[in-house]
């Protein structure tokens, strides 16, 4: 399969590659739109993009390379990236997707013990070994599409050797796999059955004093939660987000999907990365993500699966000049979808979002909800060399098509990885 070829490391520092011929779609900032750069060439150093742009302005010293690929025309775009999924989960839960057929509601499945739970007693009952055995593929079917980086939460634990477990599972599949995988801690996700109706205890005794073991052992990167009716309150998720101050980790949080609690203010109030689902987002929240730079992260596969009614309140985070990302919230309940080119389509088909919102959500706005902006994301000198060859007409093709994938190649820190 496309995605399981693997390098290691990246290209010596002084060996030069270039990419010519290529029609490249930035996306840096300091340029409209999505940065279009007719008749271009990229070139890579060491595993970093040393130029990207027109080929009658490359820098003398890069112009004698070790190696060359001719693009023959082919649209070349930052390799995208999936910056909220739940990757790593035991069994499956196609019996609740059954349940919602015959009417069921979220809300319905997750206090009749069903939801995450479910997932909870799965992931609980398979070694480390079976869920990189399972998170594979899902791994795989992304990495095909031309995605560099992913995030992984944890959450499906509940308990903190399973928490732990989950994400030394999303670290092991960085070293399997040619990609980057950022890790998130998301133990206060639901209450298991052991603490129903105790949340604050089950903050006290394991969420707590997970962090700090995860914090330790080197295997979180951001810390995040569930804010809603059905998981945690704003005080619950405030205590969370204090100990990851503490510990200087950055935040992001679930919030208004099912109702708004405030949740994406508090995020916001916290300079949390990202706030994500926002369903139930209200003006003054989308004043605050956009005033603390917090992304606005959305996920139509869950808004789809779901077949919710409310969507996201895109021209308010328009209006308010909030950053908007979109990524397939992959899970084994709720978004069942590994396709973040299908993530796009939705977003630009639900949600009313424009091509060049769409793309730029997977890209360089993803990067940003996951605090990596300044190394991944657009192609600009000095990043690593994540990028994604095309075999389209036009940039729309990526957004447009329905179960189509036109990857032609797929670089990562420099090297050609699949194609």
């Amino acid at each position: 399969m496309p995605g399981n070829k693997s390098v290691k490391g990246t290209a010596a520092a002084d060996t030069t590659t270039l990419w010519r011929n290529a029609r490249l779609a930035t996306f840096d900032p300091a340029m409209q739109g999505i940065g279009t750069v007719e008749n271009a060439v990229i070139a890579v150093r060491g595993g970093r993009i040393a130029f990207a742009g027109s080929e009658k302005d490359l820098p003398v010293d890069l112009a004698t390379a070790d190696e060359i690929t001719d693009c023959s025309g082919r649209w070349v775009t930052p390799s995208l990236i999936d910056c909220h999924t739940h990757l790593v989960f035991g069994g499956n839960r196609a019996m609740e997707f059954e349940m919602r057929l015959n009417g069921a509601t979220y809300e319905e499945i997750a206090k009749a013990g069903g939801g995450i739970v479910s997932s909870v007693r799965d992931t609980r009952a398979v070694s480390e070994d079976a869920l990189v055995a399972q998170a594979l593929p899902r791994l795989d079917t992304l990495l095909a599409e031309g995605i560099s980086t992913i995030e992984i939460k944890s959450g499906y634990g509940l308990d903190i050797e399973t928490e732990l477990k989950m994400l030394r599972v999303a670290r092991r599949l960085e070293t399997l796999r040619p990609v980057r995988i950022v890790t998130s801690y998301l133990a206060a996700h639901a209450t298991p059955a052991e603490y129903k109706g105790r949340n604050a205890a089950y903050v006290t005794d394991v969420v707590l004093p997970g962090l700090e073991r995860a914090h330790a052992e080197g295997l979180v990167d951001a810390v995040d939660g569930f804010c809603e009716g059905i998981a945690f309150s704003v005080e619950e998720i405030t205590r969370v987000f204090e100990k990851a101050r503490q510990l200087g980790l950055p935040v992001k949080l679930h919030a208004e999907q099912l109702s708004d609690l405030g949740g994406a203010k508090l995020a916001a109030s916290y300079g949390a990365l990202s706030a994500d689902h926002l369903e139930y987002l209200d003006e003054t929240g989308a004043k605050a993500l956009a005033k603390a730079g917090t992304v606005a992260v959305l996920l139509p596969g869950a808004f789809y699966a779901l077949r919710e009614k409310q969507a996201p309140p895109v021209q308010a985070l328009r209006d308010a000049g909030a950053i908007i990302a979109l990524a397939t919230d992959c899970n084994p309940g709720t978004s069942p979808l590994t396709s973040l080119l299908l993530t796009m389509n939705m977003g630009a088909t639900l949600f009313r979002m424009t091509v060049e919102e769409c793309l730029a959500a997977t890209t360089r706005n993803a990067a940003k909800a996951l605090g990596l902006l300044a190394e991944t994301g657009t192609l600009e000198a000095g990043k690593s060399a994540d990028f994604t060859i095309w075999d389209i007409e036009r940039p729309a093709e990526l957004v447009y098509r329905i179960g189509f994938n036109p990857l032609h190649a797929r670089i990562f820190k420099g090297q050609k990885v699949s194609s």
